[in-house]
């Protein structure tokens, strides 16, 4: 009997950003609409799989528009952020094509791509098996474990970086069971969530490593002024896997993700997904 492949658990979102920024806007579809985040996706999704031979793909996503709880603990949390609406059109079909592709697919309101990843990754090693999950975003690292790798883009090179529980450690001074109290005292710039007052990444993860967790430095704080909030930060960066998805049972199916591909007006990228995946 054949060893089990891993799942690959692919943040949606991160990667059709990714694609819209750097795939030309010129690339259209067949009622002139621009199609260069999809095109993109899909090239990458394909590369991705011949890479690493998954058992299949399971691909998260955002529903824009909604708040999730986050928002309702921290409302600045991810404030500010506006996108193109030719980014937000393709965003609206690609779970679509994923499902044509015969990838597993999630998208619930109230959550986001991260909880749905952590849910796919809580239910396949509790069935057995192991994943690698295909982000950028180092909330994912808490996820991290011997049946959970994340991988992730590199510069310079088409072989991304395996983020495995030792690598946690050199990237960010912690265990994965730390990331999340590291980020409630470190911060988080680019979801808008300040961490403690003076504390940078160096001193959230010297304390994290004398005292523990955050409720170790809170302990030994004492009485502290941002004590409460800096629990609702911790409660803000958990990836909770509080939804159950449903997982691929199966490779993709590239012949008829190339016919949904055809519908859109790439027709060249289907001839090319066909080829690649042959």
């Amino acid at each position: 009997m054949s060893e089990r492949r891993p799942l690959l658990v692919v943040d949606g979102d991160n990667f059709a950003h990714r694609a819209y920024h750097s795939t030309p806007k010129t690339v259209t579809g067949k009622n002139g609409e621009p199609i260069n985040a999809i095109v993109g996706f899909v090239n990458t999704m394909v590369f991705a799989f011949n890479r690493e031979r998954p058992r299949g793909i399971f691909v998260a996503w955002d529903t824009l528009g909604v708040e999730t709880y986050r928002n309702k603990l921290w409302p600045a949390y991810q404030s500010g952020r506006d996108f193109d609406p030719e980014i937000v059109a393709q965003l609206g079909q690609l779970p679509d094509l994923c499902r044509a592709f015969k990838f597993g697919v999630a998208k619930h309101a109230g959550y986001e791509a991260d909880d749905l990843m952590a849910s796919a990754a809580h239910q396949e090693v509790a069935a057995g098996g192991t994943c690698l999950l295909m982000t950028t975003d180092r909330d994912s690292y808490q996820l991290v474990s011997d049946s959970v790798t994340v991988i992730s883009p590199q510069k310079g090179t088409p072989e991304p970086a395996r983020i495995t529980p030792e690598a946690v450690m050199e990237r960010m001074g912690v265990r994965p069971d730390q990331v999340r109290d590291f980020k409630a005292i470190s911060g988080d710039s680019s979801d808008k969530i300040p961490g403690a007052k003076g504390i940078g990444p160096v001193g959230a993860a010297a304390l994290i490593k004398e005292h523990g967790n955050l409720e170790g430095v809170l302990k030994h704080w004492g009485t502290h002024p941002e004590a409460e909030k800096l629990r609702m930060f911790y409660e803000v960066v958990t990836m909770r896997p509080d939804v159950t998805v449903d997982l691929p049972s199966r490779a993709p199916d590239w012949v008829s993700g190339a016919d949904a591909l055809r519908q859109l007006g790439a027709s060249n990228l289907a001839e090319r997904v066909l080829e690649a995946t042959s």
